[in-house]
């Protein structure tokens, strides 16, 4: 057997998906509008997703994880009134958030990557996934799908962390649970992140062409430890931390204070970084 058999047979076969809506109870009103105020660093490596996607005046797009629209509104914005936007996501209290930010060419709806099944073949020029394709559960079945909704020549872009380095702040929280007392582990069984080799071969393997992929790193600053574990909490919809007593949750804060003590600057921000593939693709032309 070949040295890559293993990870094809999983890519091809698909993983068997886990019991829908596992984690997403937690989400709260509060979380989701911490969300939308603290979700800048996304809204920022998404623009330039969305740059390298070259989308234009006229087109449609499909933000899949759109979370509360932010990154769908300045889409919306750039296609302008002939084209149109649709932001999914499959937390209600975000789309919420998102459809108060909608207009005429922009709409949003509560959805999965895993079921287009509400959009006819062919219907969008761009699909995209920010900083979203390690949280979806049928990874083969959501590309499979993207594939068919795409236009011939339509353009597939995503973001997604880089298994071989984690992100700064997960290493320093790694260590403050260390302090506390406690081992670090996902907080959400499910999420699930992918090698370049991987990557490719899941987006290639049902027909795209024109596979890109680059290791970016990235600078986000905070300004203290609150904000950053308010930010790392609402993105993961409450399941950072969850059922850890208060007396746990002040140990890993102050643990996590005195670690990142050589991350400030001289504004006593915290500056830490965030490393991501970035992985674009097209649809071939029709024949």
């Amino acid at each position: 057997m070949g040295e890559y058999d293993d990870i094809d047979r999983r890519l091809l076969e698909g993983k068997k998906p886990r019991q829908a809506g596992t984690a997403l109870h937690r989400d709260t009103a509060e979380l989701a509008s911490t969300y939308d105020k603290t979700s800048v660093h996304h809204f920022e490596h998404g623009k330039k997703l969305i740059s390298a996607l070259n989308v234009a005046s006229g087109e449609c797009v499909l933000d899949i994880g759109a979370g509360t629209g932010r990154l769908a509104a300045h889409v919306a914005e750039i296609v302008g009134p002939s084209g149109w936007v649709v932001a999914m996501d499959p937390l209600p209290l975000r789309i919420d958030i998102a459809q108060s930010k909608a207009g005429n060419n922009f709409e949003a709806c509560v959805g999965r990557a895993e079921d287009l099944s509400e959009f006819p073949d062919e219907s969008f020029n761009v699909v995209y996934l920010n900083s979203v394709f390690h949280w979806v559960e049928d990874k083969s079945r959501a590309i499979a799908e993207i594939f068919r909704v795409l236009t011939p020549e339509g353009r597939l872009g995503l973001t997604c962390p880089d298994p071989t380095r984690p992100h700064e702040a997960f290493q320093f929280i790694r260590r403050a649970f260390a302090e506390a007392g406690a081992e670090y582990k996902r907080p959400i069984a499910r999420l699930d992140h992918l090698t370049e080799y991987e990557l490719e071969r899941l987006v290639t393997g049902v027909g795209f062409e024109a596979y890109t992929s680059e290791l970016r790193t990235f600078v986000n600053v905070y300004p203290d430890v609150a904000a950053l574990l308010a930010s790392i909490e609402s993105a993961f919809f409450g399941n950072f931390l969850a059922n850890s007593s208060e007396f746990f949750r002040a140990r890993v804060r102050d643990a996590l204070d005195r670690l990142l003590e050589v991350k400030r600057l001289y504004d006593h921000t915290i500056q830490l970084e965030r490393y991501l593939i970035f992985a674009t693709a097209r649809k071939p032309k029709a024949l």
